[in-house]
Order: C-alpha cells, then sequence, then structure tokens
C-alpha cells in the first residue's frame, strides 16, 4: 500500500491562511497610500517613485523590532499597539535627521500562522504608517514551525525618509548656552521590557501577566498591564512642524530608546560639550516611579534604562525656547525644559542629570 504523501500543510505551513492575509492586508495598505506609491501590492517588492521637489536629495533608513515588550504581548493576548510601536522605533529614529518617512516595510515571522493576530498586528502598523505619513509599501510574512512555537512570533521593522542635503541634523551646530527640550513620552514606549519583567515577577511572582491585569496603581489609572502596553509616541507630525517652521534654531534632536536619557540625548552632541539636565523636571509618569521604587532603582540606572516621560528631545538656540515650546503645543504635545549645553573640558561625563 502506498503511503500517503506529507503536505505542506502536514509539515506546519498554511499557504492558504498566508493567501488570506494578503487579502486583508491590501486595505490596510490602501489607506497609508502616498501618490508616490507605483501600483505593486503582490509583487516581489514594493515600488516608490521619489518626488522630484528635492533638489539634492539624501535617503535615510533605520530598522528595528520591538523587543521583548513581544513576551507581554504574547502572554495577554494584547497584539493591537504592537504594530504602532513597530513604526514608531523606526521613523522617530530618521526624523532625528531631519527626514520626512516615506515608506515601511515589515517582518513578521511566526510558528503557525493566526490571521486574527497577525491582521490585529497589521492594523496597527497600518495606523501608526497613517500617523507618520508614510506609506505601507510591503511586508513578509513567514511561518517557520520549529523556529518558533505554535502562537509565538517576532517582528521587525524597516523604513525609508528623504532629506535635503543642507537640512541634515547632525549636531554640528550645538554651541554652548544652548538648551535641551524635552517631549512628553506616552508611557515606557519599547525599551526597558527586560527589567519590568523582572521587576513585576518580582513583585507579583511567576504569575505576574494574570496577577497585573487587574492591578492598578491607584483608583483612578489604568491596569497596570495596560499601561506596560501603551504604544510609543510617534513624533513625525511634530517635529516636521518645527523644522519646517524653526529649522536655523535647531541644532540636534534624539530619539530616546534603549540607554535612556544617558545614552540619546549625547549621541549628536559633540565630544567637546557636555549635557547638565534637571532630573526634577522629567514628568516621570507614576509608572516608570512605580517601578523605580518596587526595582529600588538609583538614579544613574533608572535613566540609563526608562525615558523619564521624554521620548524626544531637541538641542536648540537659547533663543528659541518660546517659539519652539509653541510650535510643539500647537501639535498637541507638550514641551518641558530639560537642562543646557555647557562646554566640557578633560575627564568629565559628556552628560550630567542632578
Amino acid at each position: 500500500m502506498k503511503k500517503k504523501g506529507i503536505t505542506y500543510k502536514d509539515a506546519g505551513v498554511d499557504i492558504a491562511a498566508g493567501e488570506s492575509l494578503v487579502n486583508k492586508i491590501k486595505p490596510l495598505a490602501d489607506k497609508t497610500r502616498r501618490p508616490e506609491v507605483l501600483d505593486n501590492l503582490g509583487g516581489f517588492a514594493g515600488l516608490f517613485a521619489l518626488s522630484e521637489r528635492y533638489k539634492n536629495p539624501i535617503l535615510v533608513s533605520s530598522t528595528d523590532g520591538v523587543g521583548t515588550k513581544l513576551v507581554i504581548a504574547l502572554n495577554t493576548g494584547k497584539h493591537s499597539s504592537i504594530g504602532i510601536d513597530l513604526v514608531a522605533m523606526c521613523v522617530n529614529d530618521i526624523v532625528v535627521m531631519g527626514a520626512e518617512p516615506l515608506f515601511f516595510l515589515d517582518y513578521l515571522a511566526c510558528g503557525k500562522l493566526s490571521i486574527q493576530t497577525a491582521a490585529e498586528i497589521i492594523e496597527g502598523i497600518s495606523e501608526g504608517c497613517a500617523i507618520a505619513n508614510c506609506s505601507l509599501l510591503g511586508g513578509e510574512t513567514a511561518e517557520m514551525p520549529g523556529m518558533y512555537e505554535s502562537g509565538g512570533y517576532d517582528l521587525a521593522g524597516f523604513t525609508v525618509g528623504i532629506v535635503e542635503k543642507e537640512k541634515i541634523i547632525d549636531g554640528n551646530n550645538v554651541r554652548e548656552g544652548d538648551v535641551v527640550l524635552g517631549i512628553k513620552s506616552s508611557g515606557l514606549h519599547s525599551n526597558g521590557y527586560s527589567l519590568v519583567r523582572a521587576i513585576l515577577e518580582n513583585v507579583f511572582g511567576h504569575d505576574y501577566l494574570h496577577k497585573g491585569m487587574d492591578y492598578k496603581l491607584s483608583s483612578e489609572s489604568e491596569p497596570i498591564i495596560d499601561l506596560i502596553m501603551k504604544p510609543t509616541k510617534i513624533y513625525v507630525k511634530c517635529i516636521s512642524r518645527v523644522l519646517s517652521e524653526a529649522f536655523s534654531e535647531v541644532h540636534a534632536l534624539a530619539h530616546i530608546t534603549g540607554g535612556g536619557p544617558l545614552g540619546n540625548i549625547i549621541r549628536p552632541i559633540p565630544k567637546q560639550y557636555k549635557c547638565l539636565l534637571e532630573a526634577s523636571n522629567f514628568p516621570i509618569p507614576p509608572l516608570m516611579e512605580w517601578l523605580r521604587e518596587e526595582g529600588d532603582l538609583d538614579n544613574r540606572e533608572f535613566f540609563k534604562v526608562f525615558n523619564g516621560g521624554i521620548g524626544m528631545t531637541l538641542v536648540i538656540k537659547k533663543e528659541g525656547v518660546e517659539r519652539i515650546s509653541a510650535l510643539i503645543e500647537d501639535t498637541g504635545e507638550e514641551a518641558v525644559y530639560l537642562g543646557v549645553i555647557k562646554s566640557k573640558s578633560g575627564s568629565e561625563s559628556q552628560i550630567e542629570i542632578s
């Protein structure tokens, strides 16, 4: 008797499910469509025409993931914000160079494709792209049984933007006396989640996700898990407005990601300068205060991991503080004075938070 053949589906890969997901993605991609996109959904690559309004265009790119925030998403079933996080982590990294995001691509790898979960994630990606005014140009969904557990998945994203060469923000114009402004974060964003999970487990035990689902920091607050899963804020609209109206007053920008304010604000700052920041000016949200207390974190450890309530910083001319703060607030964001730039000598640290 002839043995029955093994199908790809028997091996754990469902091609029909993948095709069904593609059909769900098309209207999500259409919502993000910019006029430069050429029709090619379902092709092997995305097509995007560069606008002729740029005289000396420089392409700017970034790629990133969501990190171990995915562990909490997987274990709580809260997948709706993860796609926004993915877009934010990429586009925020290119706006600090002065770039306008053009398009975004995603990569979703999983053990067994759940169309519902994948659609929820990609709906978030589409929403993030719409906020950032960039097109969801394409992506890849890979079903890889044996590489991932049945319900497990991982995400990566990639974005390309554009900036006029003379409009690149690179920190070279930073001078002593410049002011450091911050723009508030929406929460933890997508950083420090390995420490977050360690603190949660220390407080609630191994079943921390179940026990934390209903735990509230106060009677008025959302459950702690909802606070932890708030999506990363996308700063494209705000920063684009500032640069369009006050470009000459902006000397450096920083996206506060892994490494916190201590590790990120100084990245574009020339080595001969230092940042003096006031810890009391950081608008630390209650969730971060709770994590600091429960984790017994000193100031340096805290500001190396968490954003302290600030997701984006600007180093600007002192004379531009009032104007730029007004522009930020006109986009619905909130500007916060954090500190100043001073000349650095010898072995002094390049950044201090006191």
